[in-house]
């Protein structure tokens, strides 16, 4: 039985890992320093909690990194300390939110250490249903990450070359959270000037799609995003990198920035109701005054 391990067992983390135990994987990870809620998630995935990330390391073939963007770099290094002390080599498998440029930096982390790297990109939701999510891989070892057992998750491979995983995830990211972002900031203005009914009537005839679930999708977004900053600044230099200009995805970064400073983004994204209206989704993310 492959042992894989999780850095680190959040919401994103402990689904896919409880994926891979369904899957009949061994999998392990640590929650030493980390939060109650994460304590909770890794034992709702039936994670088998070890001591600390050298442990994990020690005790793993394969090594998952699923983290917010901005502590990625800090994990790869980590992951690279822990393996030259350990003297083992895992396959790490970096499923971060992150530029291709950045993910190549990254697999020259790992590498120094002689660990193999696989890039990868997770699309959708926490994989706690089957069917709700896809992982994108590349690398020339992507066809064994494939392979793991991660029950009712879709896995495609791109290709062999470093960074094509990660440039699937920032071109559908920007469109899926650039849209919230973007419609986030249509119905504040529009609440504000007394004409959201209006507005909402107009979007739900030209763009039925655009209000479907309108209320618990910025709302959940809200209560993600801190996170969601560092990973349009990582859009916006795929955009610049593209010959593009990264001033739109700095600004969305502003967006989430703003957001995240509201009273919503306090809540945890299992925190947010079904039944939450967007009356007081509106109201919850009262932005600090200019």
């Amino acid at each position: 039985m492959q042992s894989v391990g999780i850095v680190s067992p959040g919401a994103m983390g402990s689904a896919v890992a409880d994926a891979l135990a369904r899957g009949g994987a061994r999998v392990v990870a640590t929650v030493g320093g980390r939060s109650a809620r994460t304590a909770g998630l890794a034992e709702r995935a039936r994670l088998e909690l070890l001591p600390d990330l050298g442990a994990v390391v020690a005790s793993a073939d394969v090594v998952l990194s699923i983290v917010p963007p901005e502590a990625a770099e800090s994990v790869a290094e980590d992951l690279a300390s822990a393996a030259r002390a350990a003297s083992v080599r895992p396959l790490v498998v970096d499923l971060n939110a992150i530029a291709p440029e950045t993910t190549r930096r990254h697999a020259g982390v790992v590498g120094r250490a002689g660990c193999d790297y696989v890039d990868g990109s997770i699309s959708g939701p926490p994989p706690w249903n089957a069917g709700t999510t896809r992982i994108y891989l590349s690398g020339d070892r992507a066809l064994e990450v494939a392979e793991l057992p991660m029950a009712g998750v879709e896995r495609i491979v791109v290709g062999p070359e470093i960074g094509s995983a990660s440039a699937v995830k920032m071109s559908t990211a920007s469109v899926y959270k650039g849209t919230t972002a973007l419609l986030a900031h249509a119905l504040l203005a529009a609440h504000a000037n007394g004409v959201l009914e209006h507005v909402l009537d107009d979007l739900r005839s030209g763009s039925p799609e655009l209000t479907a679930n309108v209320a618990r999708r910025v709302a959940s977004a809200a209560t993600k995003s801190d996170r969601y900053v560092a990973e349009m600044r990582e859009i916006a230099l795929v955009q610049s990198s593209a010959g593009l200009t990264p001033a739109l995805f700095e600004a969305m970064a502003e967006v989430f920035s703003e957001l995240s400073a509201s009273e919503l983004a306090r809540a945890m994204p299992e925190e947010v109701s079904p039944d939450v209206t967007l009356e007081d989704v509106l109201g919850g993310l009262r932005l600090p005054e200019r």
